[in-house]
């Protein structure tokens, strides 16, 4: 069974925010990381994992990202401080 992740970059603690949905958390990050995705990512500097979730199903995990990707900024910042009130880089626990 494969695994889907959700997760939250940001370009500093309580920065700019960035949601996004993938099959292979260390390699996308890493992308982030690394400047080789086009778009608001890089052009915003986003690429430190504050914030994941991982489930088995696929569609449950791009549900969860358009969900969070509505909600209010100060519902996303609440939601990472609860698991990661330092604002760590989590993508080093990971790899």
């Amino acid at each position: 069974m494969k695994d889907y992740y959700v997760y939250i970059l940001a370009s500093k603690r309580n920065g700019t925010l960035y949601i996004g949905v993938t099959n292979d958390l260390v390699k996308r990050v890493y992308e982030h990381k690394n400047g080789l995705i086009e778009g608001f990512s890089k052009k915003y500097g986003v690429h430190m994992l504050v914030y994941y979730e991982q489930t088995n199903d696929s569609y449950s995990a791009i549900e969860r990202e358009k969900r969070l990707k509505k909600w209010k900024r100060q519902w996303k910042i609440e939601l990472i401080q609860k698991s990661n009130p330092g604002w760590r880089d989590l993508y080093f626990d990971l790899t």
